[in-house]
């Protein structure tokens, strides 16, 4: 009796499917979140009968042969890289990307990790950082005394002065691109590290190369559509229930055969 394997593996397909939406409703408000999506795969076959095996003497061929499925495997949780909708916070150090791009930073390990998430801040020391404190490539630091900030599109960062007319420029925020950015290895807080998947990365200032441009005093939301995660859901229950109908089926098969006498 395949059946009830064979039906374990449906409902622990859908118990993913369902932790992958509830991943992705839990982040509706997460800045730069992008949805997740479950794919799956089915599993190899029973050659009960090869097609194309030879049937009799005079050489008839088997059609299409007997292959019997054995269930179904996770594939993949892709990333659905779609551009999430700006919102307008005003903050000087508020930046989303509009286009393709990270911005990198460095964690304390000095290893590079990347992030859309643009939700910036200064230390005391005046360092632009992450909301988790992680420095901002390419390490920019804003003086005490600056009056206000303005970065530009191409990433530029300009301090005011109380005392002069002309701004000065303290740096240039660069993006990171990658060949396949699905690739990346998610690590929380909103940050992705490099794999042997994603490629190395692709350094460039914003608006070069592909690359998105940088719109301060927005950030950019979470990209999951409430009303498809829903649906997906619903999906994936009322597959879980097929899955569980099919086992209280093959249960009752597997009596009926033990009160045979």
């Amino acid at each position: 009796m395949r059946a009830l394997m064979i039906a374990a593996t449906g409902m622990s397909a859908q118990q993913m499917r369902v932790e992958v939406i509830s991943n992705n409703l839990a982040n509706m408000n997460t800045t730069g979140y992008n949805a997740r999506r479950a794919d799956f795969a089915d599993l190899h076959y029973q050659q009960e009968t090869r097609a194309g095996t030879i049937s009799a003497a005079d050489g008839s061929i088997v059609p299409t042969g007997v292959q019997l499925g054995l269930g179904v495997r996770p594939a993949a949780v892709s990333v659905n890289l779609a551009q999430g909708s700006l919102s307008q916070t005003g903050g000087d150090l508020d930046l989303a990307i509009e286009g393709d791009g990270y911005l990198e930073v460095e964690l304390p390990s000095g290893q590079s990790a990347y992030t859309r998430d643009g939700a910036l801040a200064r230390t005391g020391d005046g360092l632009i950082v992450t909301a988790e404190g992680f420095t901002v490539a390419p390490g920019i630091t804003i003086p005490d005394d600056a009056r206000s900030l303005s970065i530009n599109a191409e990433g530029e960062v300009y301090a005011y002065f109380g005392d002069r007319v002309e701004p000065e420029l303290l740096g240039q925020i660069s993006l990171v691109d990658f060949s396949n950015a699905r690739g990346l290895e998610a690590m929380g807080s909103n940050l992705f590290v490099e794999t042997g998947a994603s490629g190395p990365p692709l350094v460039g200032q914003p608006g070069e190369n592909g690359l998105g441009t940088l719109r301060q005093g927005y950030l950019e939301d979470s990209s999951v559509d409430s009303v498809r995660e829903i649906t997906d859901l619903i999906e994936a229950q009322r597959g879980y229930e097929l899955n569980a109908k099919v086992i209280t089926a093959a249960d009752q098969m597997l009596g009926a055969t033990t009160q045979i006498r």
